[in-house]
């Protein structure tokens, strides 16, 4: 097995199932007592969430390109950022590692267009929304279209992240919000809505709602595997 690299605590509550699921996936394909070979740096987030509500991305670039250095100096062979918005520098976090980042908008796109869709409704932290890292990998690698929550709902989608889930908060309203969002993309002629925040799938499934979910952990979880057990 390859020995994979994971940046987490952006945020821990998502980091956590990074964890757990890496190693039921090893040990359900190898059986016996097998586990993940993984190596992982957990920073604290708070600093981060700051920087980028200052519009400070150097600043989370050089933090994150920190943390990929040392996860390749213990040995990684490859690394996952355990969040989508962390994906904004995904670039220089593969350049200052030396080693290939399994690339979370990849894994998605992989799923989406095996299920024939083209156009999808991406929720997630503001910047993934409105930075042009995620839509135009998508768009420019993969062909696929996505539509995009109003300005009222992306803050609100925002607030919700930061302010609840990301400190493990499940809130009912917040949690029907989400869900009228996925309605309004679903109207604004989304195939699918991809939970592009890998705290969203803890509080939104396919149970939820009719149009199909593309949840991002899960399949960046996969392909993690795939890299491992390569």
């Amino acid at each position: 097995m390859k020995r994979l690299g994971i940046i987490g605590g952006t945020s821990w509550v998502s980091s956590q199932e990074y964890y757990r699921r890496l190693n039921i996936g090893v040990q359900k394909s190898l059986g016996g007592t097998h586990s993940a070979p993984v190596v992982m740096t957990s920073v604290d987030f708070q600093p981060y969430a700051d920087m980028m509500a200052a519009g400070d991305w150097d600043g989370v670039r050089d933090g994150m390109t920190g943390e990929a250095r040392r996860l390749a100096r213990a040995g990684a062979e490859g690394l996952a950022i355990a969040s989508n918005t962390m994906h904004a520098c995904a670039d220089e976090i593969e350049g200052a590692a030396g080693v290939p980042v399994v690339h979370i908008a990849d894994a998605a796109a992989a799923r989406i267009r095996s299920s024939g869709f083209t156009r999808i409704g991406l929720m997630g932290t503001r910047y993934s929304m409105e930075k042009g890292f995620y839509t135009e990998r998508l768009r420019a690698r993969h062909g696929i279209e996505s539509i995009v929550p109003g300005p009222e709902d992306r803050a609100r989608i925002n607030a919700i992240i930061f302010d609840e889930l990301c400190r493990e908060r499940f809130v009912d309203a917040s949690r029907a919000y989400l869900l009228a969002v996925v309605g309004r993309l679903a109207g604004q002629g989304a195939q699918c809505v991809v939970l592009g925040c890998t705290e969203l799938p803890l509080v939104i499934t396919q149970a939820d709602v009719a149009l199909p979910v593309l949840d991002t952990l899960d399949a960046h979880v996969a392909a993690c595997l795939d890299f491992i057990l390569s």
